[in-house]
């Protein structure tokens, strides 16, 4: 009535018959064809006459619909629920296996691969490193020209060691024992290693000296 909209036009703009319109506005709803249409109808006919709609349904079905009637659904919607609940913890235990399953391959690939080879790696530069050997004694390269050594074992009448001419260019001359005396006719001509360790013996003229492994001394 404060519309100005009479059930004729009602009837004509909501393709919703007189008789169910006037049904409405007496709430003889056990005039309509179900439940299901007495909703439809009235949020029609409510927006129509510009008010809520869904607020005209839910006093309806506070008032007119019992508890029986929503139970049906509340049980499909909880049976619905409960099996999207398996269905999402099905998916994430078979993304669980599935990540498993992955982790033993990468594991297993790595230590197929790489750890294997880093393992084979590390075996064989064991393997193929060479024993500790202690440097001789005395080792004597000639740096300069050419120069004669003499080596005894001990003191000067000890048991020659080493007795000969060492040239530029010949392989270093290494030998091995625990006290030596030592002449040599041109220190400055030598480079001479004491356990591995480099000394100098100066002096262009000849010099005689001991050699232990400490170190030398003059004779």
């Amino acid at each position: 009535m404060r519309r100005g909209i009479d059930i004729a036009q009602a009837e004509s703009a909501t393709k919703i018959r007189g008789k169910y319109l006037r049904a409405l506005e007496e709430e003889q709803f056990e005039l309509l064809p179900a439940q299901t249409y007495v909703r439809g109808f009235l949020r029609t006919y409510a927006e129509l006459l510009g008010l809520d709609g869904q607020l005209y349904v839910d006093e309806y079905n506070s008032r007119f619909v019992s508890g029986d009637d929503h139970e049906p659904r509340a049980r499909r919607t909880a049976s619905r629920q409960g099996r999207d609940r398996r269905t999402e913890r099905n998916i994430v235990i078979g993304a669980l296996a599935v990540i498993a399953i992955l982790t033993v391959i990468v594991i297993s690939a790595w230590q197929t691969t790489g750890g294997g080879a880093k393992h084979a790696a590390t075996t064989k530069t064991t393997t193929d490193a060479k024993p500790h050997v202690t440097p001789p004694l005395l080792s004597l390269t000639a740096v300069n020209g050419s120069t004669h050594v003499a080596v005894r074992v001990g003191s000067a009448s000890g048991t020659v060691a080493y007795d000969g001419t060492i040239q530029q260019g010949d392989a270093p001359v290494g030998i091995r024992g625990r006290r030596f005396w030592v002449q040599i006719d041109t220190p400055e001509a030598l480079r001479i290693e004491v356990r591995g360790t480099l000394v100098h013996v100066p002096g262009s003229k000849p010099r005689v000296i001991i050699v232990t492994s400490t170190g030398w001394r003059p004779a």
